[in-house]
């Protein structure tokens, strides 16, 4: 396995951590990392392309499930951004009658 496959493998494993901790700093830093290491894995694509096709898959896929959170992530943050306007437009009107 060639240097770029396996800096390939351990990003991705790297960002797998970090979603799975929801560390969204250092899932900024690891996706930078990721192309960068994509980048160097596709000049040695010719040499090692089975098991470079292997590892793009399973970062494709991480990618996925990466987007999937964020999405949900987006959705419950609305979702409490929505229920906090509602608390301050009832206190509000609270106020206006006290």
């Amino acid at each position: 396995m060639s240097s770029s496959v396996q800096l390939l493998e351990a990003t991705g494993s790297a960002l797998r951590d970090a979603l799975a901790r929801r560390d969204w700093g250092a899932i900024g830093e690891l996706d930078a990392q990721c192309r960068q290491a994509v980048d160097e894995a596709m000049v040695d694509a010719v040499r090692d392309e089975g098991q470079l096709r292997e590892r793009m898959q399973e970062l494709l896929d991480l990618y996925r499930e990466l987007v999937l959170t964020c999405q949900a992530e987006q959705r419950r943050l609305a979702g409490e951004l929505v229920q906090l306007n509602q608390s301050q437009q009832g206190a509000k009107v609270y106020q206006l009658f006290s």
